[in-house]
């Protein structure tokens, strides 16, 4: 491929990335900051009921429903902001790091390509597997044993990743992983606990109140990782602050911590 294709290539599926990665994350800290609002006024007594907002010149009252008033087809998912924000991510890491030459350093790790592209690619499986193995686990029921498990886990992946490839690349994987990790929570999880609670709100059943906890359980911990995610990915802009600093590993697990501090904070403004 000639070098000025893969680079209008690149800027194409790069602006994609990012559009598409700004639906998804405005969405999600939008519906978790008015989910966050809901648990307050359920907990204050004499409450309004709704949450009002203005915004391009009018006003807006969002109520939470317990029960569906409208016919399925009438719902509105927010679905493939996802979808098309790790698709295009897929295509940048094949692009940049697959195609390209930025995996392997011979310094860190002398193994070839072909190599290191199954040991990335495993390593976004074996992190959505991990992941999900321990939240569905007796851990993942308590938020502190759950934080403090995944950020070992983050230390030990980034520790192991900076052995493996570039310091780049490592990062760049490491950001992929959790992108990883949220995507498939939409599609997996939340999604199909969404349509069984839409399928027994049109049948007037009750659906099972463990779908949904799950499902917000899910989202919650994607506006966590989100924060972490664009940095990584700003990552490669400055090497000497991150990737390529002697203390790389620990300043990843530095500031996801910041990013997990940031997530709150925007979550409950």
């Amino acid at each position: 491929m000639e070098f000025s294709i893969r680079e209008w290539l690149n800027l194409a599926v790069r602006w994609f990335h990012v559009f598409a990665g700004i639906m998804w994350v405005g969405q999600t800290y939008y519906f978790t900051w008015l989910d966050g609002q809901f648990t307050r006024l359920e907990q204050t007594a004499g409450a309004v009921p709704g949450v009002w907002m203005v915004h391009s010149g009018g006003f807006y009252s969002v109520e939470k429903k317990t029960r569906l008033g409208v016919g399925a087809s009438q719902v509105r998912w927010f679905r493939w902001e996802a979808l098309l924000t790790w698709v295009a991510g897929m295509i940048l890491l094949v692009l940049v790091y697959y195609l390209g030459s930025g995996l392997i350093d011979p310094d860190v790790a002398d193994i070839s390509k072909a190599a290191g592209i199954a040991i990335g690619l495993g390593s976004l499986a074996g992190g959505w597997f991990v992941y999900d193995l321990v939240v569905r686990s007796r851990l993942g029921r308590s938020q502190s044993a759950f934080a403090i498990f995944a950020l070992l886990m983050t230390a030990a992946a980034s520790w192991g990743l900076l052995h493996v490839f570039s310091g780049r690349a490592a990062y760049i994987h490491l950001g992929a992983i959790f992108g990883t990790i949220m995507t498939t929570n939409v599609w997996l999880r939340i999604l199909p606990a969404q349509r069984r609670m839409i399928a027994a709100a049109a049948s007037g059943t009750a659906f099972d109140a463990s779908l949904s906890a799950q499902a917000k359980l899910r989202s919650k911990h994607n506006t966590f990782m989100a924060v972490p995610v664009v940095f990584l990915m700003l990552s490669n802009h400055y090497p000497v602050a991150t990737y390529g600093n002697r203390y790389a590993w620990p300043v990843v697990v530095a500031l996801v911590v910041s990013g997990w501090g940031a997530a709150k904070l925007i979550r409950e403004a």
